[in-house]
């Protein structure tokens, strides 16, 4: 069998496969530009008013309904 040698990894070892895996990620990203932010913080917006004028709309309806 393939997994009779597998050792589970310990506390120590997680920790750092988990930063080892952390700093690839940080080195791949970017800080967005001012633009590219605002992009972002607009569509993040609009569509947390859309959830929440949806989830008004419900309750709305389902006070009418009662």
């Amino acid at each position: 069998m393939l997994g009779e040698n597998f050792q589970k990894p310990t506390l120590k070892q997680r920790i750092k496969n988990f930063i080892i895996e952390s700093n690839r990620v940080f080195k791949l990203t970017k800080k967005p530009s001012n633009e590219e932010f605002k992009t972002i913080a607009k569509v993040a917006g609009i569509g947390t008013l859309v959830i929440g004028f949806i989830g008004f709309l419900i309750h709305l309806i389902s006070q009418l309904i009662k």
